[in-house]
Formats: C-alpha cells, sequence, structure tokens
C-alpha cells in the first residue's frame, strides 16, 4: 500500500471546508438603500450643482432680510432705472428701488408658491391615482375622465377666472397651480397601482384580511413612490415657471411683491433703455427651474432599479 501524506490529507480538507462566517461578512457588506442611492446621485455633476444652487436659493430665501442690502420698498432718490453699480449690483427699477433685494426677496416668493403648489397636486394626485388604479371599474373611468375635463381646460383661463373672484395674490396662484397639477401625478399613481396591485404581497396581504386603505397606502403606495419623488421634484420647477407667467400675464401676485414673473413684466416695455430689468430676474427664473430638473433627472438616475 502507498503511504498517503497526512498535510495532503489536510489540504484537501481545508479546500473543502466552507468558509467561516467572518470571511463571509469580509466579501461584502450589504449598503442601506439609501446610501446606494446617494453614491449613484453623486455621480451625475449636473444634479449635484443643481442641488448646490438649491440650496443657496433656501438659504438666501431664510436669511433674505440679511443677503439684500435694502428693503423691496426702499427708493434711491433720483436712481431710477439707473445700470449695475457699486451700490446696487442689478441696478435700480423704475422708481428707483434695488433690483438686487428685490430678486433675494423673489427667492420666498417662488419657493413658497413651488413648494405649497406642488404638495397640493401632490396630495391630490396620490389620492386620486391611486383609487382609480386599485379599485378599477366605474371608479377608474369616473376618475380618468375627471382628469379628462381638467385637461381640456387651460390653467390660464382658469387662473383668470379665479383671480377674478378672490383677487390677485399668492394664495389664488397656489390654488390654480395646487389644483390643476394633480392630473400627471394622478396618471403616474395610476399606472403603478395598476401593475403592484397583481403581485404575490398584495394577495398575500388580502389573505391576512387587512383593510384596503392599509393596503393602498401601506403596501402599494411605498413600492410606487420613486416616480412621484421624480415627478414631485421636478414639478416645483415647473409651478415656479408657470407662476412667472401667470404673474408675467398680470394674474400673479400684486405689487409690491417682489414676484420674479412681475419684475419681467415690468421690465419688457425698457428692453432696449433698460435691459438689466428683464435680464437679472429672468436669470433667476431660468436658473432655479433648471436647478429642479437637474435635481429630478439625477434622482431618476438614481432611483432606477436597472442602474444598480
Amino acid at each position: 500500500m502507498t503511504a498517503v501524506d497526512p498535510g495532503h490529507i489536510a489540504g484537501e480538507a481545508e479546500v473543502g471546508e466552507p468558509s467561516a462566517p467572518g470571511d463571509v461578512a469580509d466579501l461584502a457588506a450589504a449598503r442601506p438603500l439609501r446610501k446606494d442611492v446617494w453614491r449613484r446621485f453623486k455621480r451625475n455633476r449636473l444634479a449635484m450643482v443643481g442641488l448646490g444652487i438649491i440650496i443657496i436659493l433656501v438659504l438666501t430665501a431664510i436669511f433674505a432680510p440679511w443677503v439684500a442690502p435694502y428693503s423691496i420698498t426702499d427708493r434711491a432718490s433720483g436712481q431710477f432705472r439707473k445700470p449695475p453699480s457699486a451700490d446696487h449690483w442689478f441696478g435700480t427699477d423704475t422708481i428707483g428701488r434695488d433690483v438686487f433685494s428685490r430678486v433675494v426677496f423673489g427667492a420666498r416668493v417662488s419657493l413658497k408658491i413651488g413648494i405649497a403648489a406642488t404638495t397640493i397636486a401632490l396630495v391630490i394626485g396620490l389620492f386620486m391615482g391611486a383609487v382609480s388604479g386599485f379599485f378599477g371599474g366605474i371608479v377608474d373611468t369616473l376618475i380618468m375622465r375627471l382628469t379628462d375635463i381638467f385637461l381640456a381646460i387651460p390653467y390660464i383661463v382658469l387662473a383668470v377666472a379665479i383671480a377674478s373672484v378672490l383677487g390677485r395674490s399668492e394664495n389664488t396662484v397656489i390654488m390654480v397651480l395646487g389644483f390643476t397639477g394633480w392630473l400627471g401625478i394622478a396618471r403616474i399613481v395610476r399606472s403603478s397601482f395598476l401593475s403592484l396591485k397583481q403581485l404575490e404581497y398584495v394577495e398575500a396581504a388580502r389573505a391576512l384580511g387587512y383593510s384596503k386603505g392599509r393596503i393602498m397606502f401601506r403596501h402599494i403606495l411605498p413600492n410606487a413612490l420613486q416616480p412621484i419623488i421624480v415627478y414631485g421634484t421636478i414639478a416645483i420647477g415647473t409651478v415656479i415657471l408657470s407662476e412667472a407667467a401667470l404673474s408675467f400675464l398680470g394674474v400673479g401676485p400684486v405689487e409690491p411683491t417682489p414676484a420674479w414673473g412681475l419684475m419681467v413684466a415690468d421690465g419688457k416695455s425698457l428692453l432696449a433703455t433698460a435691459p438689466h430689468l428683464l435680464f437679472f430676474p429672468g436669470m433667476a427664473i431660468v436658473i432655479t427651474v433648471l436647478a429642479f430638473v437637474f435635481v429630478g433627472d439625477g434622482l431618476r438616475d438614481a432611483l432606477d432599479p436597472k442602474l444598480k
């Protein structure tokens, strides 16, 4: 018989042995979802630029009284439609008010309207889309036909009608944009519910006797939030742009509210002689809307399961 080397047997045993728990833990540590999303979000440079701009806008709106060198109603005697200078960085308007200060305070108006109107639209859209997609049938038909009716009414016409009754103000713009902005959200939520309610975990929740409300909002809705988050982020920029359009048309806030759209409307007739009156508030609108669009695109890419 041929002698067998004990060391050779030991080596073979070591190769065949399962790895110890410590070795498995060293291979890879599972990252939380939020860290994985943030890691992929940071790779998008435009999204990070947009996030930085939004942070600056929010801080500017919060600390506007300390950032702006003048009040929105202060008038410089004899300084009418002056170009940018050391005393007035963005120049002065037709009655001597500092344009830079009004643009700074205008960030408050735009962010307030954008966030408030988007919140209203999200709440209505989530509820209507969830009910439509979950119940289906006649309920789905009625809600979708109601959505079609609202889509057929231009929000500008509705804004003029509401402003003629309630008067021009920030709250009027919030109501108009909030109660007309839920249509796209409702369709997205409905589409998600139609697909998710067919999955096994929903059937299991039904078998356990859970109520329809619990199944809708505690089991299905959390799995449908990813497109809603992306849509809501982009919608804030869209609402800010719509508010500027309404103010430009004379339906938004009134003087002396420093709305960017209202400032653009005041400066459009003086483009040849005082272009700064239109340029600076117009650029504020463009930069703000682009920032929210960049962040929304970055969230879409970061939350896309196909990129994991």
